[in-house]
């Protein structure tokens, strides 16, 4: 895994994705002066989703630096942020509320802002997980590797990327690119798989890794629920884009 992801880094990151938003295709214009202050909220709310989940990615990131890099200082620092990351759905779910209240949205715009809470549920869930993998690290920190920490840094690595790439999809209200990024949760379940079995048979082989191998077991599995949940992410942009529910990870 590569170094820890710079605060500075990461805004310019949140910035080139809020930089590609363009509003959707699909999107049916009303009157410039009814719309200016639902556009306004609806354009606050996708900035903080997309803080948050440029936040959660450099906190899966820096979740899997600490864990082999025996960083037990930058795994208290991923789960002290974490509180961050709830209060930005907090300040998500404040919007939309006050919005729903006072611009009665209907149809489209209506589905936008009920699909963009349940994105802020996973994010916070995802970061949640993400701080759980770093509670892991910590504790693993005085401790020797275990065969390299199995697969958890590639499946780390594919959960960070899934999760930039349904950013992504989500700015661009783009289905095609959200059922792509789902995919790849397919690559993340094989992984961890591997990862549980060499895992037991570690443990089989000397009661000595039972205890490491047992929490290196509980951060794969908190990797494999980033992926899953990613993939809901996923299934929420294309509900958002088409209006239809589908399931991307049967």
């Amino acid at each position: 895994m590569g170094d820890a992801k710079e605060p500075g880094r990461v805004e310019s990151e949140i910035n080139e994705i809020l930089a590609r938003s363009t509003g959707g295709p699909g999107a049916t214009p009303a009157p410039q002066g009814a719309r200016d202050p639902l556009d306004r909220e609806l354009r606050q709310i996708k900035e903080v989703i997309v803080r948050m989940g440029s936040l959660t990615e450099a906190a899966i990131r820096d979740a899997l630096t600490a864990l082999t890099t025996h960083d037990a200082q930058l795994a208290e620092k991923i789960i002290v942020n974490d509180r961050n990351i709830n209060v930005m759905q907090h300040e998500v779910i404040s919007v939309i509320t006050t919005t729903i209240a006072t611009q009665s949205p209907v149809a489209r715009d209506l589905r936008n802002l009920l699909t963009m809470n349940h994105v802020a549920y996973e994010l916070e869930r995802i970061a949640d997980h993400a701080s759980s993998v770093a509670k892991v690290a910590k504790q693993l920190a005085p401790e020797p590797a275990l065969q390299r920490y199995l697969h958890l840094p590639e499946i780390g690595e594919l959960a960070a990327a899934q999760l930039h790439g349904v950013l992504l999809a989500l700015v661009d209200s783009d289905a095609v690119r959200a059922r792509q990024v789902a995919v790849s949760d397919d690559q993340i379940d094989a992984l961890y798989r591997k990862s549980f079995d060499e895992c037991v048979l570690l443990m089989q082989a000397d009661k000595g890794n039972v205890e490491r191998g047992t929490r290196l077991l509980f951060a794969a599995h908190y990797l494999e629920r980033i992926g899953d949940r990613t993939t809901n992410i996923a299934e929420d942009i294309v509900y958002l884009v088409s209006g239809e529910v589908e399931d991307l990870n049967p």
